[in-house]
């Protein structure tokens, strides 16, 4: 977008400053703290490029009431959850308003009977799960980060359970919906099924922001697991490793979580989160959910499967306290990789394939990492075949950030070259739209043609997913 267009929505929001203070009061700011905090594309590579307003909602009709402005004055609407997104979604590109829907913060709903809930978009997943244990209920979509639903709707999030539960493509049943000209949409019913019409709530859950304002989500919940139980097994190699995995899911055990971390990574966890108990070698993080019986089963399976693959040491994490280490450590591998290189910056990659395809494309990458000269630590969901490098590049040398977005591009490509998908879980945003039209060259003209009909003015997050022509 050039300095002239800017400069116009910039203008085109202060003439709506008036009526929009005359509604929300002190909910609209124009502070640079708070701006510069909505411009900065979440937890990614940083990108700073900042709204000219910020409007915190309360209600569907207070949406509604921006929506309907800033469609008639065409300025541009970025939805904004906790800031947590990985692509640069929050990034507001072409100036505008943010929408910051993190006041928008009720549990509507819940029936522990129907094993349901229906919550406001800036309700964040501890939260709801906060709210429902005493329910015995909880919602197991774990991305790691304390992200919003709404957020998470958007993104086509998932996690770290994926493997058991799935993602919100299979949690959400139905959504409202704000559309750019203001109209209120309610999709989806509360029934686990449904026949009736083309499928919208499907066209929002991943639509990141592009088509419509998520406020409220109509959530599938379940019930607390009798039986919770985590292990750690460690390899003498990483095809070991993914060998295991692919066994367990070929005959069915029904693990709630099953994580890899390379050696790299692992060497990492034990120095940031003090995991003195492991070796630095790929190691296997997993979770069981059932009753006791069914989980020791579960636990007797996959030792021999392991045992099988040469896996060893393994330890068990019956306590909560001990499960939680665990899985804080396996949720902080960020951080504990930034500490591997202080000052560095990290490139995340979000590569997913077919799970025959797995064991193939992480030695490719394996090899690639070392050819490259970089430090790139590996985790994966491997259980639903995505897996991550997190790619450390000292930001002051222009060779190592060159060497490091081409390393990220290489794993992205080979991912769609193997049958499966430059993003798992993180979405295109801002990042990878040039990756979307690569994996889904017919596709992408289709995308667009739904976006200028549910959005003529193209004042949804404009600038991500693909390309508009102006």
């Amino acid at each position: 977008m050039n300095d002239s267009a800017r400069d116009l929505v910039a203008q085109r929001v202060q003439a709506l400053l008036p009526a929009l203070r005359a509604r929300f009061g002190d909910r609209v700011s124009t502070a640079a703290a708070v701006l510069d905090h909505h411009g900065g594309g979440g937890e990614g590579v940083p990108i700073r490029s900042l709204p000219d307003a910020v409007v915190f909602p309360l209600d569907n009709e207070e949406v509604a009431f921006v929506a309907r402005l800033c469609n008639q004055t065409v300025v541009p609407i970025v939805p904004f959850g906790t800031g947590t997104s990985l692509e640069a979604h929050v990034a507001a590109v072409r100036g505008g308003i943010s929408l910051d829907l993190s006041r928008m913060d009720r549990l509507l709903d819940v029936s522990a009977d129907s094993l349901d809930c229906r919550v406001q978009a800036g309700v964040t997943r501890l939260q709801l799960n906060a709210e429902l244990r005493e329910l015995g209920l909880f919602f197991p979509i774990d991305p790691g980060a304390n992200a919003s639903l709404g957020g998470m709707t958007c993104t086509r999030a998932s996690g770290t359970a994926a493997v058991r539960y799935g993602t919100m493509r299979d949690a959400v049943l139905g959504l409202t919906v704000v559309m750019p000209d203001g109209r209120i949409v309610r999709t989806g019913t509360r029934a686990r099924k449904t026949a009736a019409g083309l499928d919208l709530t499907r066209l929002f859950v991943g639509s990141e922001g592009v088509l419509g304002i998520v406020t409220e989500i109509q959530l599938r919940l379940w019930g607390l697991p009798e039986t919770v139980q985590a292990a750690v097994c460690q390899f003498d190699d990483l095809r070991s490793a993914i060998q295991t995995v692919i066994a367990v899911l070929q005959i069915g055990v029904p693990v709630a979580r099953i994580e890899l971390l390379d050696d790299v990574q692992t060497a990492a966890c034990i120095a940031f989160s003090a995991l003195t108990e492991l070796q630095p070698r790929p190691t296997l993080f997993i979770e069981f959910h059932g009753s006791p019986a069914a989980v020791r089963e579960q636990i007797e399976t996959i030792e021999q499967i392991a045992a099988d693959n040469g896996g060893s040491g393994f330890a068990w994490a019956e306590r909560p306290e001990d499960r939680s280490r665990l899985w804080k450590a396996r949720h902080d591998v960020t951080y504990a990789n930034l500490a591997l290189r202080p000052g560095c910056r990290m490139i995340g990659t979000d590569a997913c394939v077919p799970i025959a395809a797995l064991a193939a494309c992480i030695e490719e990458t394996r090899s690639d990492i070392e050819a490259s000269g970089l430090l790139a630590p590996l985790v994966g969901h491997v259980g639903d075949g995505n897996f991550h490098l997190g790619i450390l590049f000292d930001p002051g040398s222009e060779d190592e950030r060159a060497r490091a977005e081409a390393l990220a591009e290489r794993v992205a490509m080979r991912a769609i070259r193997m049958g499966g998908t430059c993003t798992g879980e993180h979405g295109i945003g801002l990042h990878r739209i040039h990756q979307l039209v690569a994996e889904h060259p017919e596709g992408v003209d289709l995308m667009r043609a739904i976006k200028r009909a549910l959005d003529p003015a193209n004042i949804m997050n404009p600038g991500k997913m693909f390309e508009m022509a102006s």
